[in-house]
């Protein structure tokens, strides 16, 4: 996993896309206080929560499963159980999807493949995507998967340890992190007529579904957006052009 060693580390795109993974990752992994506090309160042990950091490692899903717990009866009934595996699953569908982008980035090995499939998820898929070069890319996605996934875990130890004395983990503000990440590394992306329409599309249709449908549908739905904006390329440029490259600088350091 070192496509940025020796003389590639001076690379200034390898550079900023190391950059960028060590800011997203570090503003994720501290909304991980904030699930480990709310999945004890939810129920859980601290056993158990760190398990589903470890072993789930998908935040979506994490907080979609611990939100259903939450709002069944303690003790835990198996119907409820079943009901968070429901929205968990659902919502962790979008990354199949990511897989798609994830293969030609990662490189070739089954055990590099292997590792990717388990941190294949929004923030790495983010900030690999958002590079100017093969190398670049290569090296934000394992940049981001490290830094998320140790600091993830930790910190979900840590939330759950002191639960109780954060008491309401929302006014710490934890529950902004990962947004305010995203769009760190969405803005600069938004230049051009079709990528600030499915922007605005996919948020619109998404705040739609929250009141009427499941955890993990609005996610679904927007992506559903992209999806059908790029097959048809749908206020895209026209004539077989490419649009051209936008400049990539992903979060500042």
């Amino acid at each position: 996993m070192g496509p940025y060693k020796d003389s590639k580390a001076r690379d200034p795109e390898i550079a900023t896309a190391i950059r960028s993974g060590v800011a997203v990752g570090v503003a994720v992994s501290l909304y991980g206080v904030s699930f480990g506090a709310l999945a004890v309160a939810a129920g859980l042990d601290v056993w158990q929560t760190c398990a589903l950091s470890l072993l789930m490692f998908t935040g979506g899903s994490q907080f979609a499963l611990i939100g259903v717990l939450a709002a069944g009866a303690v003790p835990l009934t198996a119907a409820t159980g079943w009901a968070a595996v429901a929205a968990a699953t659902l919502l962790g569908t979008r990354n199949a999807l990511y897989a798609l982008r994830a293969a030609p980035i990662v490189g070739p090995g089954r055990l590099r493949r292997l590792a990717a499939a388990h941190w294949t998820i929004d923030e790495t898929i983010a900030v690999s995507t958002a590079q100017g070069t093969p190398a670049a890319r290569r090296a934000g996605f394992w940049i981001t998967g490290v830094v998320i996934y140790a600091g993830w875990n930790v910190t979900t130890l840590i939330g759950a340890l002191i639960g109780d004395l954060l008491g309401d983990v929302r006014a710490w503000g934890l529950d902004a992190a990962a947004a305010a990440a995203f769009l760190g590394l969405l803005w600069p992306r938004l230049r051009g007529l079709q990528p600030v329409a499915v922007a605005i599309a996919a948020a619109v249709v998404a705040v739609a579904c929250v009141p009427w449908t499941p955890p993990g549908v609005p996610v679904l739905a927007a992506t559903a957006v992209a999806i059908v904006a790029g097959l048809t390329n749908a206020l895209g440029p026209r004539g077989g052009a490419s649009a051209p490259e936008t400049p990539q600088g992903g979060l500042p350091a």
